[in-house]
C-alpha cells in the first residue's frame, strides 16, 4: 500500500507516493527525476548515492524515503545556483577530478558537507571524510585536491 509523503529536495516540495520500504535514493530518482544521485552498491558501501539531509552527508540508499519528511535535502543539482557550478563543483572540473564521472555527485556533496562545516580541513579530514565514498578511476589525488582547491578559493557557504 503506497503513502504520500512530502520531501524538500533543493527547496522545493514535492509530493510523492511510495512504498513504505522504498530507499531516499529510490524516490529521488525514479519519482522525482534527479538524476545526479548515483545507485551503486545499493547496500552503503561506495558513496555514490551520498546527499545532504539538515547539513550531514548521508548515503541515500540506506535511509527510507518516509524518514525523511520535514527535513532538508540537498542533491548535487542542488549546488548549481542561478546558472553557476558550486566552487567546489568548478575546482572539481579545473583539478582534472572527474574520470568517468559515476562516483563523482557523491564525493562532491560529502566534500560539500565537510566544507560548510570545515571551511578549511586538513588533508586528513578531507582523507576520513572520504573514506566512504569509492573511486575506481582517479586514484583520489586530484579529488583531494579540489577539496584543497575549493577550500582555499571560496570561503565557507
Amino acid at each position: 500500500m503506497k503513502k504520500q509523503i512530502r520531501l524538500k529536495v533543493n527547496g522545493v516540495e514535492y509530493f510523492a507516493w511510495i512504498k513504505p520500504h522504498w530507499t531516499l535514493l529510490d524516490v529521488l530518482r525514479d519519482e522525482i527525476g534527479l538524476m545526479g544521485t548515483k545507485k551503486g552498491c545499493d547496500r552503503g558501501e561506495c558513496g555514490a548515492c551520498t546527499v545532504i539531509m539538515n547539513g550531514e552527508a548521508v548515503l541515500s540508499c540506506l535511509v527510507l524515503a518516509i524518514q525523511c519528511q520535514g527535513k532538508d535535502i540537498l542533491t548535487i543539482e542542488g549546488l548549481v545556483q542561478d546558472g553557476k557550478l558550486d566552487p567546489l563543483q568548478d575546482a572539481f572540473v579545473k583539478q582534472g577530478a572527474i574520470q568517468c564521472g559515476f562516483c563523482i555527485p557523491g564525493m562532491i556533496m560529502a566534500s560539500r558537507a565537510l566544507l560548510n562545516k570545515t571551511p578549511h580541513p586538513s588533508e586528513e579530514e578531507i582523507k576520513r571524510r572520504l573514506s566512504g565514498n569509492l573511486c575506481r578511476c582517479t586514484g583520489y589525488t586530484k579529488i583531494i585536491a579540489a577539496v584543497q582547491k575549493a577550500s582555499t578559493t571560496e570561503g565557507s557557504r
